[in-house]
Parts: C-alpha cells; structure tokens; sequence
C-alpha cells in the first residue's frame, strides 16, 4: 500500500515517536510493580489521593481568606476548599468508599480515552501502517473501563490485576506503535 502524505497529526507522531514508546516503557513498568506488589499499589493510590485532596483544599481555605477583601465571591473558594478538606479526611477515615470511587474515575477515564484513541485510528488510517494497534488500545480501554463499571465490587486486589494487565497490554501496543511511527521520519 503507498504511503499518502503524513499530515499534521501523522507528522507529529512521528517527531514524538519516543513519547509513545515512553508512555508504554512506563505503562509496563507498572504493570509489573502492581502485580508483585497489588496490594501496596491500591493503598499507595488512595494514600496520594487523600494527600492531594487534603493539601488541595487547606490551599484552598487559606486563598479564600487571604483574598476576601479582593474578591466579593471568596466563598466560593472557601466552599471548594472546604469540601476537599472533607473528601481528604473521609479517604483516611474510609479508604474503601474512596478506593470504589477512584475505581469509577478510572473507568471513566479509561471509556473516554478509549473512544479517543479509536477516533485517532480511523482518522491516520490511510496516513500510517499499523493505526489499528491504536484502535485496539482505544478498543481495550473502552472494555476495560466497561468491566470496572459492571464488576467494581469484585474485590480490590483482583482490580489491581485488572488494572495491572490492562497497563501491560496498553503498554505492549504504545511500544509498538511507537515504533510504526517511527519510520514516518525517514
């Protein structure tokens, strides 16, 4: 098949072929820590969560009163800093209703990325060789986030093998794309 000219998006990918073999490298490199230490990998998420959210919203109090004289709206701010700093102490009160709503924003993500990717792959399909291993990560993301949605209570650990082998797969397939792409720069 003769190759068409490369366009923007095409032309692109392959000046930046290594962000998707970085991406993958590190996609894997999860995948192999999560499943030696499954267990850890879920704590440690939710524990960065609850930081992040805590910190988040204490900045968030303290920009509200620090700028109450400035802005008539400032409790808008002390609303939102507020509900963080709620949200980050019921993570540590309840790790297991923040781990399951986590595993909700994962899949979400997961869907939405998912049809993104397979848009992109039908786009470059007569631009590359090789667009349908972004659509069949596009497609993997779409049924992954879909099984975290129709079995979110199957068990933390089992999720994080989940997770685990989605990253791996995806990984595998960023790799290679990588690669595929590369050969567009000359």
């Amino acid at each position: 098949m003769p190759r068409l000219p490369a366009t923007d998006l095409a032309a692109g990918m392959a000046r930046n072929w290594w962000v998707l073999l970085l991406r993958g490298i590190v996609a894997i490199v999860f995948a192999v820590l999560t499943w030696m230490q499954p267990a850890i990998s879920l704590a440690a998420l939710v524990l960065v969560f609850g930081i992040y959210v805590l910190a988040d919203g204490i900045l968030g109090i303290w920009a509200a009163f620090s700028g109450r004289q400035e802005h008539r709206h400032w409790w808008v701010l002390l609303l939102w800093g507020l509900v963080s700093v709620a949200v980050g102490v019921l993570t540590f009160i309840n790790p297991g209703i923040t781990g399951l709503v986590l595993l909700m924003y994962i899949a979400a993500w997961a869907v939405i990325t998912g049809v993104l990717q397979i848009v992109a792959a039908i786009r470059l399909r007569k631009e590359i060789q090789g667009e349908w291993l972004m659509g069949l990560s596009g497609l993997l993301s779409i049924v992954f986030g879909g099984l975290l949605v129709a079995r979110p209570g199957a068990g933390a650990l089992a999720v994080a093998w989940i997770i685990a082998a989605y990253a791996f797969i995806f990984g595998v397939l960023l790799v290679m794309l990588a690669f595929k792409v590369r050969k567009l720069n000359g």
